[in-house]
């Protein structure tokens, strides 16, 4: 089972998010747009990619992205799911 900080570091590793700390991630932060992380359909990608490569979890179905990359708990939620 993953938990958030770990989530949160790869997060920050992986997106360059290099000017943040795990503790500056609220879980309930929206992850795309201008009042979360800010992320755009480029990160979206990397996101997908990092969630394979770190956890071994595939997300093939893009409908589902609005409903997994709502926050990072949602995400966190999908991988222990899926893992």
């Amino acid at each position: 089972m993953v938990d958030i900080r770990t989530l949160k570091e790869i997060l920050i590793k992986n997106l360059k998010l290099e000017d943040m700390k795990p503790e500056d991630i609220d879980d309930t932060m929206p992850l795309f747009g201008e009042n979360g992380l800010g992320l755009d359909s480029v990160d979206s990608i990397e996101l997908v990619l990092t969630i394979d490569k770190e956890f071994g979890v595939k997300i093939s179905d893009s409908k589902e992205y609005e409903k997994i990359f709502v926050n990072v708990q949602s995400l966190l939620d999908f991988i222990n799911a899926h893992k």
